[in-house]
């Protein structure tokens, strides 16, 4: 008999679990240490991220260097001590880098992913009168500033002919938009998954729409200006995203045995790391750091400009290198489907 997944149960380990998306926290530094030989890459990662990953793929094995990791709970501070040199390489999603830049740090993307973007969705209670985009004119809508779903979120609005004027934006983090989305004291709440998929689980929300076709799907790899001009630690960063290209490709063929994994390295729910796999996660392909991408990520720096989040023009050129590229394929290739 399959467990029933208890929707109060559900809410707790997201309290802990903020995404490479947005929020704001500090970094665990006690993390583990994997390979041997005098050079240590410093990596930068966060819960069920890139190290997990690697682990589970049988990627860490075989290292002629050390690989140091400092787990954060989100994209800004990992990007801050990237900028700061205390971490060589990190992961991120498709809006930090773009906030960092004009801020003004030193940082370099230097690898990506592009996936779909169904689990980065608005989503309203099962009860709510909203059934498309249009209605959420004069309502309340959770949102972490300055994260992917910000940016969802203004995206949508525009496709329907609205802007961000026009809602009631209530910038919460995402351990707080839940309590205020599962309470009721918002109408809506733009989130990426794995929060979308918690939602949809535990039967609390149903979505209204979804970043597919609206947002760039993109994630990146993101390295510190002065690790890629070290010869040595630009060789580990080119061994360790190839290294992370292979596991991104294993996850595809091995869904429920990365569930399995990402549920005991996160406190999530196996039901819920599955559903955020198959919606998200396994759809993930390598691409390329090209112009396409560059032109995306520009228009959403344009964006949080307009908006005056951004103080600074952002020309997101400045912040690429396309070394190690190889052979992958454009950034705009399409992302794996995913099902069942």
């Amino acid at each position: 008999m399959r467990r029933r997944l208890a929707p109060a149960a559900l809410l707790l380990p997201f309290a802990l679990l903020l995404t490479a998306c947005g929020g704001n926290s500090a970094a665990d530094t006690g993390g583990s240490v994997d390979g041997k030989g005098s050079l240590t890459l410093n990596v930068g990662d966060q819960k069920g991220g890139s190290e997990a990953i690697l682990r589970a793929a049988g990627e860490l094995k075989n290292l002629d260097y050390k690989i140091k990791w400092s787990t954060f709970t989100s994209g800004p501070p990992l990007l801050e001590a990237v900028n700061a040199k205390a971490v060589d390489i990190g992961g991120v999603g498709n809006t930090p880098p773009v906030f960092a830049a004009g801020a003004g740090s030193k940082i370099t993307v230097v690898a990506a992913w592009h996936g779909t973007s169904k689990g980065d969705a608005i989503l309203v209670p099962n009860s709510s009168k909203l059934t498309r985009p249009q209605d959420l004119k004069g309502r309340s809508v959770a949102v972490a500033q300055g994260s992917s779903a910000n940016y969802q979120l203004v995206a949508s609005l525009k496709a329907a002919g609205l802007s961000l004027s026009d809602v009631k934006v209530k910038y919460l983090q995402p351990a707080d938009a839940l309590a205020a989305f599962t309470s009721g004291k918002v109408d809506a709440w733009a989130v990426w998954d794995p929060y979308t998929s918690q939602i949809l689980q535990a039967k609390q929300g149903r979505v209204l729409t979804t970043g597919d076709g609206i947002t760039n799907g993109l994630t990146f790899q993101v390295a510190a200006p002065s690790a890629l001009r070290d010869k040595k630690k630009a060789a580990a960063i080119k061994d360790y995203l190839e290294r992370l290209r292979r596991a991104t490709d294993w996850v595809y063929g091995h869904k429920e045995e990365w569930a399995k994994v990402w549920a005991k390295d996160t406190g999530l729910p196996y039901e819920v790391a599955l559903a955020s796999v198959k919606r998200t996660n396994a759809t993930r392909i390598s691409v390329a750091v090209d112009k396409p991408l560059i032109a995306s990520e520009q228009q959403i720096a344009d964006t949080f400009t307009q908006l005056k989040l951004i103080p600074n023009k952002v020309d997101f050129g400045d912040f690429v290198d396309t070394r190690y590229n190889g052979d992958l394929p454009p950034s705009t290739t399409a992302a794996r489907v995913s099902e069942g």
